[in-house]
């Protein structure tokens, strides 16, 4: 059962079709940890060009996602709330299977470290509870840009 919808998802954070990945939160501990989901779908728009005959996601997507994830994550902290965070670092990225169409990519985010406007996390992307990606990233938080 989802604890967030998409609807919820994008009153947190700032992202919006056709690059909100994420379709729900699954899990979330806030200051903690974090698992959500998206379902991969031929439907997605990278996939014209991505490869035409042999579609397959791309790992700086994968990457977007996971960011995603962790901006919920951070987001939910009371020290961040109504902010935005910025990726700011991606450390230890790692590529260990392919993304297809029809996947079911499960996002786990674990808080690692925080200071005033920063936090580090530690990210796995699962199909099927098979690493596809894993990362360290780094994302810096400011104050959200209002609307003109």
């Amino acid at each position: 059962m989802a604890i967030m919808n998409a609807q919820e998802i994008m009153e947190l954070i700032p992202n919006r079709y056709p690059i909100c990945y994420i379709d729900y939160v699954d899990e979330l501990v806030p200051e903690e940890k974090i698992t959500a989901t998206k379902n991969v779908t031929i439907n997605e728009s990278f996939f014209r060009g991505h490869f035409p005959n042999n579609p397959v996601m791309p790992g700086v997507l994968i990457i977007e996602t996971l960011a995603q994830a962790a901006s919920i994550l951070i987001l939910k902290s009371p020290h961040f709330y109504k902010k935005t965070a910025y990726l700011g670092a991606i450390h230890k990225a790692r590529f260990r299977q392919m993304v297809r169409p029809g996947d079911v990519l499960k996002l786990n985010v674990v808080m690692k470290k925080v200071r005033s406007s920063m936090g580090i996390v530690e990210t796995q992307a699962l199909v099927n509870d098979k690493i596809a990606c894993n990362a360290e990233l780094v994302f810096i938080v400011a104050e959200r840009e209002e609307k003109i």
